[in-house]
């Protein structure tokens, strides 16, 4: 059985590839920043889905995925019906 990696082995696998994914969001939203129409994306409720993601990546806390898995899910519906599920 292999033994768990530490903090730096992980950090040393994924910082570039982090990096990489950080710098493309930062790259989207100033290309969405410079575009016509920026307003109108400023209030879709994806943006603000997004500015919560960043708000919650920026906290300390250990469930950062679950959080971030949270904000892009829809509420839990009890009256929701499978497509093909008869009643």
């Amino acid at each position: 059985m292999s033994e768990p990696l530490t903090a730096d082995q992980i950090f040393d696998r994924v910082f570039l590839e982090t990096r990489a994914k950080l710098l493309a969001v930062a790259a989207t939203l100033d290309r969405l920043d410079r575009a016509e129409g920026t307003d109108r994306v400023r209030n879709d409720f994806r943006m603000e889905q997004l500015r919560k993601s960043i708000d919650i990546i920026q906290n300390s806390s250990n469930d950062r995925a679950e959080q971030l898995q949270i904000v892009f899910s829809d509420p839990y519906d009890e009256q929701w019906k499978r497509p093909g599920l008869r009643t």
